[in-house]
């Protein structure tokens, strides 16, 4: 899902808030926590995504290989098609390795009932 500013969303999981407070000299204490149950809904009001890195010569041979094998696929000769997925296969860890290292995409979300989550990961959220 790509967040963008307006979309609906939905929460997927199950968030725990907690806030600590501290008195000058004292160690912090939980002051309480709120649990937001999955499913509750929202409007995005922010996306924060960090430019990402672009994909290596392997990574993005890759993709290049994969989307020739979705659309044409089908339709080249079986040799040719054998061999696009084998080589697939021999660059599907360099794929997995640069998909590891994306930058994490967050929001801030206006919840229904007012609430504002901020720095809310993009993988908690559904879209409506």
């Amino acid at each position: 899902m790509t967040l963008t500013h307006g979309r609906r969303v939905r929460l997927a999981v199950d968030l725990r808030v907690a806030g600590t407070v501290t008195a000058a000299g004292e160690p912090a204490a939980v002051a309480g926590a709120l649990l937001i149950g999955a499913g509750a809904e929202g409007t995005v009001e922010r996306v924060d995504a960090p430019e990402e890195a672009r994909p290596g010569p392997e990574a993005a041979e890759y993709e290049r290989l994969v989307s020739l094998l979705e659309s044409f696929g089908a339709q080249m000769p079986p040799a040719s098609r054998e061999r696009a997925e084998e080589r697939v296969r021999e660059l599907e860890p360099a794929w997995h390795a640069y998909r590891n290292r994306r930058p994490v995409v967050t929001a801030r979300v206006r919840l229904d009932g007012g609430l504002v989550l901020d720095r809310v990961r993009e993988d908690v959220l559904t879209a409506l």
